[in-house]
C-alpha cells in the first residue's frame, strides 16, 4: 500500500495526537514520509519534549515549533507574541519554509471552527495553513522561505454532527461548547483503530495535559479503556482543496487522499 507523504500543522502540542495521530501513524507505517509542526509553545518549555516522546510514537519526526505563545497561556513562549497576535504573513511564510523544508504531497490542519471547542489559536491556524498551501508552490511569494513546493491536497481534520458522540458530554461537563460540522462536509473518514496502540501513546505522552482535569488527555485518560478507544477510533476530514502536483498528470485527488491508497 502506497500512501501519500502527510505534514500535520497543529496549533498545541497534543492536537496532532487527537486530531489526527491515528492516521499519522498509519501514514508512517506504511512508509510514507511525516512531519509535524506545532504553532505555540516554546522549544524550551516542558512541553517540547512530551511532543518529542508524541512524534516519537507516531514516527513523525522530530518537533518543527514555531514557538509563538499559546492565546490563553502567554507564558508559554516569553518574549514571543501570542499566536492570534502575531502577523499572519509571518506566520504564513513560517509555515511555508516548513512545507517547502518537507515537500508533503498532502497537508492536515484544524478545520475553520477551529475544532469543537473554537480555540483561537486553532482558527489561526487553519487561517495560516490554508493560506500557507496555495502560496507554497508560488515561485514569487515568500522566496526567503525556499523552493517552490505544491502540496496535492490539503485537509482539516473535523467533527461530523453524527460522530462527536460520547465525547460531547464529555467535554461540556468540564464547560467547554461543541461545534462540529455538517455530516456532508466530511469528505474522508478513517477506521484507526489498527494504530490505536500508537495513537494512546502520543497522547498519554502529553503528561502534563494528561494530568489536568479540562484538557483532553486528562478527560480520555481518566475513562474506561473500551469506552476511550470507541471515542479515538475514528478520525474525520474535509478535503478543503486540491492543487496539481508538481510532478504528476493525474488529478491531486489521485495523488493524496489522507487514510487511502493513492
Amino acid at each position: 500500500m502506497s500512501l501519500p507523504s502527510l505534514l500535520g500543522v497543529f496549533a498545541h502540542p497534543d492536537d496532532e495526537a487527537l486530531l489526527a495521530g491515528g492516521v499519522l501513524a498509519q501514514h508512517a507505517a506504511a512508509g510514507a514520509a511525516t512531519n509535524v509542526v506545532t504553532a505555540t509553545w516554546s522549544p524550551t518549555s516542558h512541553r517540547a519534549p512530551e511532543l518529542a516522546d508524541a512524534l516519537a510514537a507516531l514516527g513523525a519526526g522530530e518537533p518543527r515549533m514555531l514557538g509563538y505563545a499559546d492565546a490563553r497561556i502567554p507564558e508559554s513562549a516569553l518574549g514571543r507574541a501570542r499566536l492570534c497576535d502575531a502577523p499572519i504573513d509571518e506566520v504564513v511564510e513560517l509555515l511555508v519554509g516548513h512545507i517547502r523544508s518537507v515537500r508533503p504531497q498532502a497537508v492536515v490542519t484544524h478545520d475553520a471552527y477551529g475544532q469543537l471547542t473554537g480555540h483561537p489559536d486553532h482558527v489561526r491556524t487553519h487561517q495560516a495553513t490554508v493560506l500557507a498551501f496555495h502560496s507554497a508552490g508560488l515561485e514569487h511569494l515568500h522566496p526567503d522561505a525556499g523552493a517552490p513546493w505544491q502540496p496535492a491536497a490539503l485537509y482539516a481534520a473535523t467533527h461530523p454532527v453524527s460522530g462527536v458522540g460520547e465525547l460531547g458530554p464529555l467535554l461540556e461537563r468540564v464547560g467547554k461548547k461543541i461545534l462540529s460540522v455538517p455530516d456532508e462536509h466530511t469528505t474522508t473518514t478513517v477506521d484507526v483503530s489498527e494504530w490505536l496502540e500508537q495513537k494512546w501513546a502520543t497522547i498519554s505522552a502529553h503528561r502534563s495535559e494528561a494530568a489536568k482535569e479540562r484538557p483532553l488527555p486528562g478527560i480520555l485518560s481518566r475513562l474506561p479503556a473500551a469506552k476511550r478507544e470507541s471515542i479515538i477510533s475514528t478520525e474525520h476530514f474535509t478535503l478543503l482543496a486540491t492543487r496539481p502536483a508538481p510532478d504528476h498528470r493525474a488529478t491531486a485527488t489521485e495523488h493524496a487522499r489522507v487514510g487511502q491508497p493513492v
